[in-house]
């Protein structure tokens, strides 16, 4: 069984076709004055530290939403949940875009989020509604930055670590939070080499995945050093033959330190069933 699932996640571009998507939030407006402070002064710096800050914090809830624009459309995916810096697990759940009618077309998917891996209820296409469906993140052509319809956070973050070039934009407020703007630009090359244990083999994949591995990003700080906010936008090739797919994640973390249990399912309750197509 254990050789099935696996084989099952190798074929994860199945689970890509039909839960990656996403809505991006608008940034935060505000100009503010500059802070004068480190984080301003070495705002690359800053930012490859911003993973590390997060595991210091220990925990979180989150909001994310992706958006995915292809051929004129626009489909949008947002999920909620809570996270687990320091154990690397998360728990999200997942609202697909409706049909065109307006009316809901699948059930919320139950995310976990785990080192190397991701896991779904109510995945649909055949899978029963009791089991959940595990992929091998590492085998994504996008490390899962986008497959999942959510990125996940601490990877998000991890992005970060490959920061080549940022500007410090200013100060702001986010949802009565004084935060610190930044912009700039991530290679995904260099933040897998900045990584360690699963994240690297996930930002490795995606390195090679995305139609390039630079990848602009608007991030907002906390006193702290916290990511309150980061927008990534990532070009996708998603196995096109003509053009890539331009997505934006965001990714909205707050009230730090909130409880976040997530308990992975047990072996007998994984499909390790063919998923249907489409």
């Amino acid at each position: 069984m254990a050789e099935r699932q696996q084989r099952q996640a190798g074929g994860s571009a199945v689970v890509a076709a039909v839960l990656m998507a996403c809505a991006g939030a608008g940034g935060c407006a505000g100009s503010g004055a500059a802070l004068d402070d480190g984080r301003a002064a070495d705002p690359v710096g800053t930012l490859r530290r911003a993973a590390d800050t997060l595991v210091d914090a220990g925990s979180s809830k989150a909001r994310t939403s992706m958006e995915m624009a292809t051929g004129g459309t626009r489909v949008t995916i947002r999920g909620e949940g809570v996270y687990d810096y320091r154990e690397r697990l998360g728990r999200l759940k997942v609202l697909l875009p409706q049909d065109p009618a307006g009316t809901s077309e699948h059930r919320p998917i139950t995310e976990l989020l785990a080192p190397g891996a991701l896991f779904m209820k109510n995945r649909g296409a055949g899978v029963p509604a009791d089991k959940w469906v595990r992929v091998d993140t590492a085998t994504l052509s996008d490390g899962n930055l986008v497959t999942g319809g959510a990125t996940d956070p601490l990877v998000a973050a991890g992005v970060l670590r490959g920061t080549r070039t940022a500007t410090y934009v200013g100060a702001t407020e986010l949802a009565g939070t004084e935060v610190r703007h930044y912009r700039g630009t991530a290679d995904l090359a260099a933040a897998a080499r900045g990584a360690a244990g699963a994240d690297r083999a996930v930002l490795a994949a995606a390195a090679k995945g995305f139609a390039t591995a630079a990848v602009p990003f608007d991030v907002y700080l906390d006193d702290q050093g916290r990511i309150r906010k980061v927008r990534h936008r990532f070009s996708f090739v998603n196995g096109r033959p003509q053009g890539t797919v331009a997505v934006a994640s965001t990714t909205l973390l707050y009230d730090f330190g909130t409880a976040a249990e997530v308990r992975l399912p047990a072996a007998r309750d994984i499909y390790a069933g063919r998923i249907a197509e489409g």
